[in-house]
């Protein structure tokens, strides 16, 4: 990736020099200093300039006689080689000290980093009553740039007008360059506009910078139409920032007229003006004169291959990408921290471990493992490529770990189904003093949305509101499905009706959710609404609307957006929207159509079809077709109990005692198990866990006498145990206590005992919850007037006061 260029001040120490050798020839002349000395100090000049600092230094020591210049001249040698001990100690040994020889070591540190040192000296300079110079203060507003020291540098403006250099057009460039960098691009348009005399390029090319520095490139091409109209030709300084800004605002045909005045003024075989041409292509989507501007570039130049490798990720072409990466490798370039990251991306994008951990291994090779952005981009391809285990070892090697670090797994962990983990990361995350970022909290919430676990869900919540974060698309859209799937649907519309951006996976999450809590007429409102809005719908949207018409009975509508799918908006059905037909069909007692539909299907129905056939066939006791669902199903999902268990009591409720026996001596005979029912709630952020006639809790003795009397109030309310649903193997009475004992009524009893009064009671279910259970839950919402929310494999259940959401069609 293309770096700004720092901002080009003309080189100080030479220009020191060049006072220095005024300064000696006016002090030869009426000093009249001696020939020999004017030799050797010429000779001195020549050694340090062409970098023979040791040679030099030895001419110096064999000298007799120095001079001011002598000194100042080993001085500025030292400190424009980087050998800053040394220049400092022959500083401290000079007789005599003029503002040249402050400005030569300042100018020195400031150089090579050094900046708490240069502001040391340059404070002690002007303690000590030397004069100052532009050349000093030239240095220190460099630094004050740099590092972005904005109230370092407001005191130096106002030294600077004290000193009445504020007239002094060099001073005056950095203090543009300063304020720019800072960020406070006002202040420097004050200057730059107060200035009388505005033909520098040096000063044109610091407002550009700064203009694209602060992320605002329209007035960044603007300012250079200004330059250019009085009249300031531009050089390779000016470029590199200008196309930035072009980039920025995807300004390709202004970059374009700009490669133009380039390829005019001789600059586009300049390794930095290149890159940046390079840079603004590829960002702009226009690979073609990206890949022209590359071949122009001299050498083999690593940023501008990055731009190119960047480009084509972004561009989605990552074989492209890989491919360059490749041609790096070959070319025996110097590949750095910016191309591994890219590359990796593009491993990530295309599920190509093998190719990942060939990159891993050159990066171990090169020594690239410790730096940052290289580790978080291994965790982030492992993760993605689902190889958790890998990810988690580069993680846990990593010696420093950003925010960006723990996204990286976390997200990973995610999306990979390793939800508990992702939700255990993100306490570690946050127990090691890491402020999450808005992706991590998106990631979170569908962590959250996908174990229900509301609780957590409300603290994430929180969270992202107490660190003060801007409302974003994908955080939203988590949280909106996070409440829709614990079955808080007010919550849900809540998150909705705040958001002021919404796009399809918005709309499409609420109307899910209300398909899915019981409220089908809304989703289908919503959906008009979406429609109204300019939103088209997607392939997930109408499995939302074809379910939400499935368990409302909406036969007539439902077959409207099944058919509008392709006709309207080119969208072919897929195995989930046929299964949402054919449930919505075999519900309503539309038999034969959803039969003529399974064999009209344009796709290979799978096992989510076949299961809606099957479970449609239980409600209308279809028993021929029945059987012709289940052994598809044996074949698609060899060790899926349901189709046997759903067969075996579609026979039970025929009378074909002989049929269910045969079942079930096949599910012993393949080694199938049919799962046991288990319910579950949250509460106080741990998990109670209920099976039928389990009495493992610790509070067993409690539930089970809340539970007889629930029976017995229930009863009283006018509930009938439906023996159905009750073991057939056992006499009456065991089969009336087996149902009191199923484990959404155990799980209830201990919400009547531990939940507030006037809070929800939520209950989860990994099966299908049974009939009797239904019936009873509605008696129990009205007689101990409390809001039930039951959610089984299928839906949302929402009681109150006797009745269901549902509408007892589920």
């Amino acid at each position: 990736m293309y770096k700004l260029p720092r901002f080009q001040e003309p080189n100080l120490l030479r220009f020191l020099h060049i006072k220095q050798c005024q300064y000696f020839h006016s002090s030869h002349n009426s000093l009249g200093n001696s020939p020999r000395i004017y030799k050797l100090n010429r000779h001195l000049n020549g050694l340090w300039k062409s970098g023979q600092i040791d040679e030099a230094r030895r001419v110096f020591d064999g000298m007799s006689d120095r001079d001011e210049f002598t000194w100042n001249t080993m001085v500025a040698a030292y400190a424009h080689s980087g050998r800053l001990a040394e220049a400092k100690q022959l500083f401290d040994e000079a007789p005599k000290k003029c503002s040249i020889t402050w400005s030569s070591l300042i100018s020195g540190f400031c150089r090579y980093g050094c900046e708490s040192e240069g502001f040391h000296l340059f404070w002690q300079m002007q303690y000590e009553g030397h004069e100052l110079s532009q050349f000093a203060l030239g240095s220190i507003l460099r630094v004050c740039s740099s590092k972005a020291l904005l109230s370092r540098g407001e005191q130096l403006h106002a030294l600077v007008i004290k000193t009445r250099f504020d007239s002094n057009a060099f001073v005056n460039i950095g203090l543009v360059d300063m304020y720019a960098k800072c960020d406070s691009i006002v202040e420097a348009e004050m200057i730059f506009d107060e200035m009388p005399e505005r033909k520098s390029h040096v000063l044109w090319t610091a407002m550009i910078t700064g203009y694209s520095h602060n992320n605002d490139g329209i007035r960044a091409i603007r300012c250079f139409r200004d330059m250019r109209a009085e009249g300031v030709e531009p050089n390779q300084y000016t470029f590199p920032s200008l196309l930035t800004a072009c980039a920025s605002v995807s300004a390709r045909g202004f970059g374009g007229q700009v490669h133009g005045c380039i390829v005019r003024l001789g600059f586009e075989a300049n390794v930095y003006v290149g890159s940046a041409l390079v840079d603004m292509y590829a960002k702009c989507g226009d690979l073609y004169n990206a890949r022209r501007a590359l071949e122009s570039v001299e050498g083999n130049d690593v940023v501008s291959w990055n731009s190119m490798v960047v480009g084509c990720v972004r561009q989605g072409l990552e074989e492209e990408a890989l491919l360059l990466f490749k041609k790096m490798h070959a070319k025996d370039m110097d590949i750095d921290d910016f191309t591994y990251p890219s590359v990796l991306n593009s491993c990530a994008s295309m599920k190509v471990m093998e190719s990942a951990k060939s990159v891993h291994c050159l990066i171990v090779k090169t020594g690239y493992e410790a730096y940052k952005l290289v580790s978080n981009a291994l965790v982030d391809v492992y993760a993605k490529g689902g190889e958790l285990g890998s990810a988690f070892q580069v993680f846990n090697s990593m010696i420093y770990r950003d925010v960006v670090s723990w996204t990286s797994l976390v997200t990973g962990y995610a999306y990979n189904g390793s939800y508990e983990e992702a939700l255990k990361l993100f306490c570690q995350l946050r127990s090691v003093g890491v402020d999450p970022d808005q992706i991590v909290i998106a990631s979170v919430l569908s962590a959250c949305a996908e174990l229900t676990v509301l609780e957590f869900g409300q603290q994430v919540h929180t969270n992202f509101v107490k660190f003060g974060f801007g409302s974003t698309l994908s955080v939203d859209n988590s949280l909106l499905t996070m409440y829709a799937k614990c079955g808080c649907i007010k919550d849900a519309k809540k998150v909705f009706n705040l958001m002021t951006i919404r796009d399809v996976i918005t709309w499409t999450a609420l109307i899910i959710g209300y398909a899915k809590n019981g409220m089908g007429k809304y989703s289908l409102a919503l959906y008009d609404d979406m429609i109204a809005s300019g939103i088209k719908p997607d392939f997930i949207t109408f499995i939302g609307l074809l379910f939400a018409c499935s368990h409302a009975g909406f036969v007539e509508q439902g077959r409207q957006y099944f058919q509008s799918m392709e006709k309207v908006y080119g969208i072919k059905a897929g195995p989930d929207h046929y299964a949402c037909m054919i449930d919505l069909l075999g519900r309503s007692g539309k038999m034969n159509e959803a039969k003529e539909l399974l064999n009209q299907m344009s796709v290979e129905p799978d096992s989510t079809v076949w299961k809606a056939l099957l479970s449609a066939c239980r409600v209308h006791k279809d028993i021929e077709l029945a059987e012709r669902a289940a052994n598809a199903l044996f074949e698609l999902e060899p060790q899926n109990a349901m189709p046997y268990v759903m067969l075996s009591n579609i026979y039970s409720a025929a009378g074909f005692w002989e049929n269910t026996a045969k079942i079930r001596r096949l599910m012993k005979l393949r080694g199938i198990s049919k799962e046991p029912g288990c319910s579950w709630m949250e509460m106080n952020s741990k998990v109670h866990k209920f099976m039928s006639e389990d009495r493992s809790h610790p509070k067993t003795d409690q539930i089970y006498s809340k539970v007889d009397e629930i029976m017995m109030l229930i009863k009283e309310a006018g509930y009938v145990p439906d023996m159905n649903f009750a073991l057939h193997d056992v006499d009456e009475e065991g089969k009336e206590l087996g149902l009191a004992y199923h484990c959404e009524k155990l799980a209830v009893a201990f919400g009547l005992l531990f939940v507030p009064q006037g809070a929800p009671i939520r209950i989860f279910k990994n099966l299908r919850v049974c009939g009797d259970c239904h019936a009873a839950m509605k008696f129990i919402s009205r007689v101990f007037r409390r809001h039930i929310i039951l959610r089984d494999s299928n839906c949302f259940h929402h009681f109150r006061e006797g009745t269901c959401s549902c509408g007892d069609y589920w």
